[in-house]
């Protein structure tokens, strides 16, 4: 074995053919471009990445996961996807026990550590740690919507968006409350709903201090103050403070009852006059006077009664 020049690198990495690892880089840097896409203006040293760049046009995916069926265009897409099913994340957080199916992530993940949020918003100045919220952020400016829904016309910003849209119509409710069993599409709906079991009211009002278990609901209550209603009916102009409140009304249009008595076949359009109804079965009247005692089935009737107390008769 001869030693080196000083005029000759040592390489400690080598290439299964011999070359080292920099005259690879050299050789791929210098080598012609021969091989072209006749779709774009791609080209490639090597027909084997023309061939896998022309996946990306024809939308062939010949690598197919065994376990859930998904199909990828590359073989390395496919290998990280096989993560997923077997729970391996090999990309550890040196600071805290955090680990990731891709080095990517990781990266993306130590800059909660470092506070560092090199990718800035042109447009705003808003900065982010990671490149994939910046680019999810500039749609706010943009209004592009590349998430269609295949099924209806609804078309949204981000992918995790248009993914639980698709439930509405599927029906699935992949999120269950441990403690009662009900099940809800979306995650934050099933975070909301915990607070039911919990008495907790995080979302306060700031001009009345009403408080309230989920943030829509809150967001519904400050419309009392400000008196928007921001949903409106397309066929008598009508409009209203929350959504559920339009789609009740639209049964006065269509003439749909969905909420029929089990016991008699009543129907009405109002789920509160079903609720109303039922008193009748049940015999139940939850209205009470706190002067006499007198009970009631509906509040209106008890309202009646406490002019009898007052002198003032009210509707």
């Amino acid at each position: 074995m001869t030693t080196p020049t000083k005029d000759e690198p040592v390489s400690d990495t080598s290439s299964s053919s011999g070359e080292s690892e920099p005259s690879k880089h050299i050789k791929t840097n210098t080598e012609k471009k021969t091989f072209s896409c006749d779709t774009c203006d791609s080209s490639f040293s090597h027909q084997t990445d023309l061939k896998r760049h022309l996946r990306k046009h024809t939308g062939e995916k010949p690598y197919s996961c065994e376990t859930c069926g998904s199909s990828f265009s590359l073989k390395g897409n496919l290998k990280k996807h096989m993560q997923r099913h077997t729970g391996e994340k090999p990309f550890s957080c040196d600071i805290c026990d955090s680990s990731f199916f891709q080095r990517s992530h990781l990266k993306d993940h130590l800059t909660i550590h470092t506070g560092e949020k090199p990718f800035t918003c042109g447009t705003c100045g808003c900065s982010f740690s990671a490149k994939t919220n910046l680019n999810r952020h500039i749609r706010i400016h943009t209004g592009e919507k590349s998430f269609s829904c295949h099924i209806c016309e609804s078309a949204f910003s981000r992918q995790a968006d248009l993914k639980r849209h698709v439930r509405v119509h599927t029906g699935e409710k992949k999120f269950s409350c441990e403690i009662c069993k009900s099940s809800f599409s979306r995650k934050e709906t099933l975070r909301g709903h915990m607070h039911t079991h919990t008495g907790e009211k995080p979302f306060s009002c700031e001009i009345c201090g009403s408080s309230f278990s989920q943030q829509a609901n809150l967001r519904d209550h400050v419309r009392v103050h400000t008196g928007e209603k921001p949903f409106s009916c397309e066929i008598c102009g009508s409009s209203f403070s929350r959504k559920l409140s339009l789609n009740i009304h639209m049964h006065i249009h269509t003439g749909k009852k969905p909420f029929i008595c089990d016991v008699c076949g009543y129907s009405s359009s109002l789920k509160g006059n079903l609720k109303g109804h039922m008193r009748k079965h049940t015999g139940e009247k939850p209205f009470s006077c706190q002067i006499c005692g007198s009970a009631f089935s509906h509040k209106a009737s008890l309202k009646t009664h406490l002019s009898i107390h007052t002198g003032l008769y009210t509707r």
